[in-house]
């Protein structure tokens, strides 16, 4: 009986023991991924920032900017990129809504986002595109990828159609989470006029015709939670000016400002990925090696009972000691 017990438990100990790496390495990155239909909306402001007036051309101090960032998961065109590709591809539909102090529009660009549900790189289909430009995208852009490691990634910018590596630089503590901080410069570069300009009758055409283009800077800031691989947190240290392409004529600054998330989204943000670390942590630490402790314990249990088996049929029933000595017992 407790050889077939110390089988059973010698099985199982061996079942578990391979189960534990399955789940990791080969369950968490087919099950693991993004949802097709989520949702998500994010608010940004720049206080004290300053703000072109188009009506006399030239900047004004403001009390605040604020950015609106919505993401919407567009499920048919998911399932069409699935289609064409094979893979678990999911669409976001953005937007970058931005409002000045008086609730009228400053620039409203939208943008479709397709990328890998799983490792979360960018898929290369047809929609592919920032204010309906066509872009062929490298590198993240919005989320990073599940269990983000300490080390550069490249990172889209969408102002210039180009992606560069975004910088780790360091660990740090962020409401309760221990988050990676990212940091990514983008230099002065010529980025292309919105097609859906602040000001009736004014297009980028007309802009152009006066002889400016268009030249942005930003320190772009990221806090991320590296198991889920959300940013919990975003800044950008934002510059636009208008650049004169004849003359001597002083650059006119478009916007200039620190936007930073709002503080009831920071709270938001970070309560939503507080409920859904536990669910990555469960795939990649806690199953894992729980099966593997449990494993052996078994196999611990397995031996102890096959070494008493043995140390019983030794000795065999009814079988009497030898006397001290080595003398047999006497009968008397």
């Amino acid at each position: 009986m407790r050889r077939t017990s110390s089988l059973v438990l010698l099985a199982l100990a061996v079942f578990f023991a391979a189960l534990s790496p399955l789940i990791r390495w080969y369950a968490f990155p087919r099950l693991a991924k993004v949802p097709a239909d989520q949702y998500q909306a994010v608010v940004l402001e720049a206080k004290n920032a300053t703000l072109l007036d188009y009506s006399t051309m030239k900047p004004r101090q403001v009390s605040k900017v604020t950015i609106v960032q919505t993401l919407r998961g567009n499920v048919e065109e998911a399932k069409k990129a699935k289609k064409a590709t094979g893979r678990d591809v999911v669409v976001w539909d953005g937007l970058s809504y931005i409002v000045g102090p008086d609730g009228k529009m400053v620039s409203s660009i939208p943008e479709r986002y397709i990328f890998d549900a799983h490792s979360q790189a960018p898929v290369h289909v047809a929609g592919e595109s920032v204010d309906g430009d066509t872009v062929r995208r490298k590198g993240l852009e919005f989320k990073w990828p599940f269990l983000t490691e300490k080390r550069d990634y490249y990172y889209f910018d969408a102002q210039s159609r180009t992606s560069a590596p975004i910088h780790y630089k360091g660990t740090r503590l962020f409401h309760g989470l221990t988050v990676y901080y990212f940091e990514q410069t983008v230099p002065w570069t010529k980025v292309p006029f919105p097609k859906k300009m602040p000001v009736d009758g004014i297009t980028p055409q007309t802009v152009q015709a006066m002889g400016m283009e268009r030249w942005y800077t930003t320190k772009r800031m990221f806090w991320v939670e590296p198991v889920t691989g959300a940013p919990v947190n975003g800044e950008e240290i934002h510059q636009e000016q208008l650049r004169y392409t004849t003359g001597h004529q002083s650059p006119v600054t478009v916007f200039a400002g620190h936007v930073k998330m709002r503080a009831d989204y920071v709270d938001h943000t970070v309560a939503l990925v507080k409920s859904q670390r536990p669910l990555v942590l469960l795939m990649t630490s806690y199953l894992p090696w729980g099966f593997l402790g449990l494993a052996t314990v078994l196999l611990a249990l397995a031996l102890f009972l096959e070494a008493r088996g043995r140390t019983g049929s030794r000795a065999g029933p009814g079988q009497l000691d030898p006397a001290p000595g080595g003398a047999a017992p006497v009968k008397v």
